[in-house]
């Protein structure tokens, strides 16, 4: 299915849920308030409703005309008053309206349930119901862009120990600062981008590895990216995979892309390794990096897989480093005895909504790594957040992380 399409069907699936929350909200107000709607107050709510809609409404003309004319998809534009007063509006509105929908309809649910067996409380369940419905409303309106500023304004650093009794002597102590997605782009600003590098080298640590996605799209921000990570501290060296959006700074010339990513590194001392093999050595003590190309771009065969698996040597402590955390490459390490798994790509469910007992993220349609800490046998996964946003220019219940990993023998 063309993409203009899939995303007319999404647009169309947002306003049947916005129309759905607004049906219930005035049901549960008429409850609770006795809330009449008049003519005034239906002028505003259409009014503040055809605001916070402006941009999915011109996007959905947008992809029809796409479609139908067969024209390229053009980038959004890039304006400081787009973005705070049509962008950001419509994502937060969205991101509450989900959120309130996913906490209704399991409430709706139960309250059909029971006033099926209980006919007699009908009344009071359906306002029980309402309260509930207002309470909800009320206090996630409070969250949602709250939330989303929190998540687009901060950068935690995430510590965790890898304890094993298996640690080299020479390792003790060691510390790895894993980072990727910075995804320098219009919305990933020189600031957000300073402040994740300062990050870093608060941590102080003795090598960084990247898991890709050093830019969005377009060559614009290449330079940028490359200059920005320059500045980072590490005694080992900087190293990084090859992530999805490495390869889409040039639509349709994704070699062109990936070598500008890799050039721009190279010049600013960064080796960016692409399906190879790297013996680093710590003192007498030898410690591998297994860089695996396995990108939306580019799927790496079991063949290949297998090669990349066996140049390993006798490398004392064996990392695998990669984009996505794919679980054929995972089984695979697992299998091979590394010790480290690091992956990104999740930007840790960039957009998660909070529900009972889990919380909800597209990206479990793609993997149950989306973000933390995991184990496979004797090996450790770490899937980090990132920094950067894709598809949607903003965060909710995901905060950029710096990872930092201390090897601890046990």
């Amino acid at each position: 299915m063309p993409i203009a399409l899939r995303l007319i069907i999404i647009m169309l699936l947002v306003f049947a849920v916005q129309f759905y929350f607004y049906k219930r909200l005035l049901a549960s107000l008429r409850l609770v308030f006795r809330y009449k709607p008049n003519t005034k107050r239906k002028i505003f709510f259409w009014s503040a409703f055809l605001y916070l809609n402006v941009y999915s409404i011109w996007g959905t003309l947008y992809f029809i005309y796409v479609y139908v004319t067969s024209s390229p998809l053009q980038s959004l534009p890039q304006s400081i008053f787009y973005d705070y007063l049509i962008l950001f509006p419509f994502w937060i509105w969205i991101l509450f309206v989900i959120q309130i929908f996913l906490l209704l309809v399991p409430l709706d649910l139960i309250t059909l349930l029971l006033t099926s067996v209980r006919k007699k409380h009908k009344e009071k369940l359906r306002k029980i119901n309402s309260y509930v419905t207002v309470i909800i409303s009320s206090l996630f309106i409070v969250y949602v862009p709250f939330r989303v500023i929190y998540d687009l304004n901060s950068i935690e650093i995430r510590k965790i120990k890898y304890v094993s009794d298996q640690l080299p002597r020479l390792l003790e102590g060691f510390k790895i600062t894993f980072i990727s997605d910075v995804q320098a782009d219009w919305h990933t600003s020189k600031k957000r981008v300073s402040d994740f590098i300062n990050k870093i080298n608060l941590t102080n640590p003795d090598l960084v590895l990247i898991g890709g996605d050093i830019i969005t799209s377009t060559p614009d921000y290449i330079e940028f990216a490359a200059q920005s990570l320059r500045k980072i501290n590490s005694d080992y060296g900087v190293f990084s995979c090859v992530g999805d959006h490495d390869n889409w700074a040039y639509r349709g010339d994704t070699k062109r892309s990936r070598d500008e990513v890799k050039s721009a590194l190279s010049s600013n001392g960064i080796k960016m390794l692409d399906n190879e093999f790297l013996t680093l050595l710590i003192d007498s003590t030898s410690l591998g990096i297994l860089s695996i190309t396995d990108t939306y771009v580019e799927r790496i065969d079991s063949k290949k897989l297998s090669e990349l698996m066996m140049q390993e040597g006798n490398s004392e402590f064996k990392i695998l480093l990669t984009h996505q955390p794919g679980e054929r490459i995972i089984e695979s390490a697992s299998k091979n005895g590394f010790n480290l798994f690091l992956a990104g790509h999740t930007h840790g469910g960039q957009v998660t909504f909070l529900f009972p007992f889990i919380n909800l993220t597209p990206t479990l349609f793609e993997t149950k790594y989306v973000h933390g800490d995991f184990f496979m046998n004797e090996m450790m996964i770490i899937v980090t957040r990132g920094l950067g946003v894709s598809l949607v220019p903003v965060r909710y219940n995901s905060t950029p992380e710096v990872t930092e990993i201390t090897l601890i023998n046990k």
